[in-house]
């Protein structure tokens, strides 16, 4: 077994974007989120100024370069990294769960474009957009970073879980499939949210948060 190998890894886009882009349904449901972002901006009067959007163009950037630092792969998808969420998370609990969810979809796209498995639309949707959009929830806990940190990425789990049982069932063998899914996601997305809150945790958040609040003003 190999899985636990550090290595930096780059995604190879053109063969990811080969693949995402071969079924005419996938591109057409990016084009769906697209607009459901467009929307969203819009109708949650999302306040979208130069700082806030540089700042979320640096963390999805910052996300990527994380992930690419690979601590250990499994073997038919996700991997443990360098605190690949740790930026996204970041971000949701200085401007919100709003901001926050935006940030999250952006780097789910940006990750499906760059290392892509696909196999039906939905499950595009479940483990591109929805599980790295919902990092965003972390907003919401304002006074406790690590807490929201943890209910982030359990939520984000719970979003590959489902994945696994309804698109990926034939993995299991023999095994409950219920069981395999948890198990499988939780041997990668466990000792993440360890990385991520162990690093936050040294971070001065709070005062990283208030200079940057103040800067906005």
């Amino acid at each position: 077994m190999n899985w636990f190998k550090f290595k930096f890894k780059v995604p190879k886009a053109e063969e990811s974007l080969g693949k995402v882009f071969l079924d005419p349904k996938i591109y057409i449901t990016l084009l769906v989120v697209i607009a459901l972002v467009v929307t969203f901006i819009y109708v949650s009067k999302v306040k979208l100024t130069t700082k806030t959007m540089v700042h979320i163009g640096i963390a999805v950037a910052l996300s990527i370069v994380l992930k690419m630092f690979r601590i250990m792969q499994m073997p038919m998808g996700g991997s443990v990294t360098l605190g690949s969420m740790i930026p996204i998370i970041f971000i949701a609990y200085v401007y919100g769960p709003r901001i926050g969810y935006l940030t999250g979809l952006i780097f789910g796209v940006m990750d499906l474009l760059l290392g892509a498995t696909v196999v039906h639309p939905i499950q595009l949707l479940i483990d591109y957009i929805l599980a790295f959009g919902l990092l965003g929830v972390a907003g919401y806990f304002k006074n406790n970073i690590s807490l929201g940190t943890l209910v982030a990425i359990a939520l984000r789990c719970l979003c590959h879980v489902i994945s696994g049982v309804v698109f990926f069932y034939e993995n299991a063998g023999g095994k409950n499939v219920w069981i395999y899914s948890i198990s499988y996601n939780g041997t990668y997305l466990i000792p993440e949210a360890i990385i991520a809150m162990i690093i936050l945790a040294m971070i001065p958040v709070k005062r990283l948060r208030t200079e940057m609040a103040r800067n906005l003003a």
